[in-house]
């Protein structure tokens, strides 16, 4: 068969470690993450905005599992990465970043804004000026209402087309839902800035005792627990989802546009359903009242992507959601990286030319335009 060309929704970039402390003034600098690992390897100490606390580190067979993948050349090189892309079959992708996973452990507002700042200012330098096939997400406080308005507008000057968000905001800041949010949401929708929400990214939490217990992919232990943490990553992207919904937020923004990147796609018709049904049975306590169904709004306004469902292809082909888009989490272990045109040609084995083309090619670019279209000596 010939080569499946796909965009992909959701793929990731590591920044250098010192990014922040090589860019930030010196007393700024200090307050930076840093870890010390212990001399047996089972803990580390992470240093963060003037806290202190240890977290055991994943086994050492997955750890080497997870060094495997991340080994791709374009890992870190903007430039290899294109080779690795031509490689696969993906033309454009959505990059996210690693440092902003950190975003959530800040306390000091003034940092927080520096270190987001520091991060665009590089991936301009080093990421969007090697190709327009890369859409990278600007970075944002969500410590800081005001804060996150005022860098989202300098990036989308900059000529960004999409913000990432963590899908739980910064615990000292309003959630989602809260109106405190609306100046967020429509300097986004006049700006054409995508909401790019990614999986697995609610707050590390800290107990007394200064070791990690949540937020960081941990959940679960004992029987089961690697697929439960596994699974329980992608429902934060569901609730982000619906607080959004939910609250007006997307209703009183209907060009606003939101993209849930690595958590599927299936759950969109399941949530719309019942979203739908609460709105219905319970309208005499439901505030705010929508001028839209809320099922409408979520397939209208929320793109969601997927890298190895085999129930996404029918959510576009059966239940009438449209925005369904491929992402192939590169070069993460849950990506198809190696395979990427294995797992395409399985999944779209006997399936519609329309369809197969607007879950890998048609709703990528309907959110991002300005992404050229795939070349012709690469179809």
């Amino acid at each position: 068969m010939a080569k499946i060309w796909a965009n992909s929704g959701d793929s990731h970039f590591l920044e250098p470690d010192d990014l922040w402390r090589s860019r930030l003034p010196k007393q700024l600098a200090g307050l930076c993450p840093r870890a010390e690992k212990d001399p047996d390897g089972e803990y580390e100490t992470v240093f963060v905005d003037g806290q202190v606390f240890r977290r055991k580190l994943p086994s050492s067979a997955l750890v080497d599992f997870a060094q495997m993948s991340m080994r791709a050349q374009g890992n870190r090189d903007a430039r290899a990465r294109l080779a690795d892309l031509d490689q696969e079959g993906i033309w454009g992708e959505v990059i996210f970043p690693s440092l902003g996973m950190w975003a959530s452990s800040f306390r000091t507002p003034e940092l927080l804004k520096a270190c987001m700042r520091a991060s665009n200012e590089w991936a301009l330098e080093e990421i969007v000026a090697v190709s327009p096939r890369y859409v990278v997400t600007a970075q944002v406080s969500t410590l800081v209402v005001d804060d996150a308005v005022e860098e989202m507008l300098w990036a989308a000057d900059k000529g960004f087309k999409a913000i990432f968000l963590p899908t739980t905001p910064h615990p000292s800041a309003p959630d989602w839902h809260r109106d405190d949010w609306e100046p967020l949401w429509a300097a986004a929708e006049e700006a054409g800035m995508v909401l790019a929400f990614h999986i697995g990214t609610d707050p590390v939490e800290v107990t007394a005792a200064n070791s990690v217990t949540g937020g960081a992919g941990l959940v679960y232990r004992g029987p089961g627990g690697a697929i439960m943490n596994y699974a329980e990553t992608t429902f934060s992207g569901q609730r982000a989802t619906m607080k959004l919904v939910a609250s007006g937020a997307l209703d009183r923004h209907p060009n606003l546009k939101v993209l849930i990147s690595e958590g599927g796609a299936t759950w969109v018709p399941f949530l719309g359903d019942r979203l739908l049904e609460g709105y219905r049975q319970h309208h005499m306590v439901v505030r705010p009242k929508l001028s839209r169904s809320p099922k409408e709004i979520l397939f209208n306004q929320v793109y969601a992507s997927f890298q190895h469902d085999e129930t996404a292809v029918q959510a576009f082909e059966h239940m009438g959601y449209r925005n369904v888009m491929f992402g192939s989490d590169y070069p993460h272990m849950e990506g198809t990286f190696g395979h990427t045109q294995d797992t395409l040609k399985t999944l779209f084995d006997g399936v519609s030319d329309e369809t197969r083309l607007r879950i890998t090619q048609g709703a990528f670019f309907e959110l991002f335009p300005d992404v050229p279209p795939v070349a012709a000596e690469s179809v």
